[in-house]
């Protein structure tokens, strides 16, 4: 009705927000907006008590850390995200970390890189998620 407000619903919450900037900047590979979103995601998930978001907080710090050369602190935050994501038996953020510690590993640890990748591919398949597929097959057939 002309005049009269519009209601959009509720505001997202804070730690929705970043939530989403945080794993979309990990998505894009932008070191620089993960390590300034991520940690008040993190914080706020903490507060919270809100589990899914401090594993997306952990997984996209893992990412900063891989950029940056940080490769024990990468996997720290990896493993923690993976540990997470696998208690709250969320298998699409699970296999994302999984793809992720295949990325981590793929420099150095071949074997173990494709370790993860095959465990992500498997869970992709399963759940029907066709570019994450794509992208993790691609990864498997990469030389090195």
């Amino acid at each position: 009705m002309a005049g009269q407000p519009v209601n959009f619903g509720t505001m997202a919450h804070d730690h929705e927000v970043y939530m989403i900037l945080t794993d979309t900047a990990a998505e894009l590979r932008d070191a620089d907006a993960i390590r300034h979103y991520a940690p008040e995601l993190e914080r706020l998930a903490a507060r919270d008590d809100h589990r899914l978001y401090l594993a997306i907080a952990q997984r996209a710090l893992g990412v900063a850390h891989r950029l940056a050369g940080e490769q024990e602190a990468a996997e720290n935050r990896l493993d923690a995200a993976l540990a997470l994501f696998t208690r709250l038996d969320a298998r699409w953020q699970t296999a994302r970390t999984q793809f992720e510690l295949g990325e981590l590993y793929s420099a150095h640890a071949a074997v173990k890189a494709r370790e993860y990748y095959s465990q992500a591919l498997s869970a992709f398949e399963e759940l029907g998620a066709a570019p994450d597929m794509e992208r993790t097959q691609l990864a498997l057939s990469s030389p090195g």
